[in-house]
């Protein structure tokens, strides 16, 4: 029997952006396609779509008008293919008016310290939920705390590295490391470092890629 072929995936993105959370979740139905076949480790990275925002957040209808020069319409518009190609993948998005976006910086020290006890994607995956689905505010630290003890972490050494600043050196410089190497927009899939996948792909796209990588990378 061939042994899977080992694949390291960094997937770069944020925990306000819809994308990403469409991108994560088609990537882990395509990793179930192809069980066996590959032996993935994924590694989040941060990116930060707002890094200006202040804590409390702003309204997130009138910050995607000024930020991308569109019409109520067109958020509308765009907030509805969303929530389709979401809905395709089991996810349920409650995004829109009087919804707000947040500063995620404090999320993404907490995801780093989450990667070192094992429990990123569980974090990741409860804050999308409570960001897309339940409308909470991802930069609240007793938010933040209570999600981390949900993904199995203990909340109060959570607590700690949020009130304490911890990490933020580490998540500026993986920010740093992946915007020198181009990367500008998310998500971004990044196989065994030489492979790129842009975008919140559909399952099958990212399991053609990784069967493409994988064959390659076993040759």
């Amino acid at each position: 029997m061939t042994a899977p072929t080992p694949l390291r995936i960094d997937f770069v993105s944020d925990v306000s952006c819809p994308w990403c959370a469409i991108g994560l979740a088609a990537l882990e139905q395509a990793l179930e396609r192809l069980d066996g076949t590959v032996q993935a480790q994924i590694h989040l990275q941060p990116f930060e779509l707002n890094p200006q925002l202040a804590a409390e957040g702003e309204d997130a209808t009138e910050h995607l008008m000024h930020k991308y020069g569109i019409d109520m319409a067109q958020v509308d518009a765009n907030r509805a293919v969303i929530r389709e190609r979401a809905a395709a993948l089991g996810l349920t998005f409650n995004k829109g008016v009087g919804s707000r976006v947040y500063n995620t910086f404090d999320a993404h020290r907490l995801l780093h310290w989450a990667e070192l006890h094992g429990r990123h994607l569980a974090l990741k995956k409860a804050l999308l939920r409570a960001y897309f689905t339940d409308g909470e505010d991802v930069a609240s630290h007793d938010v933040l705390a209570r999600l981390a003890g949900e993904a199995g972490l203990d909340q109060a050494e959570a607590r700690h590295v949020l009130e304490g600043g911890i990490h933020a050196d580490d998540v500026r410089a993986q920010e740093r490391f992946f915007q020198q190497r181009g990367i500008r927009s998310v998500p971004a899939t990044i196989v065994n470092g030489t492979h790129l996948i842009p975008g919140g792909q559909p399952p099958e796209v990212f399991e053609q890629a990784l069967r493409e990588i994988a064959a390659a990378t076993g040759a």
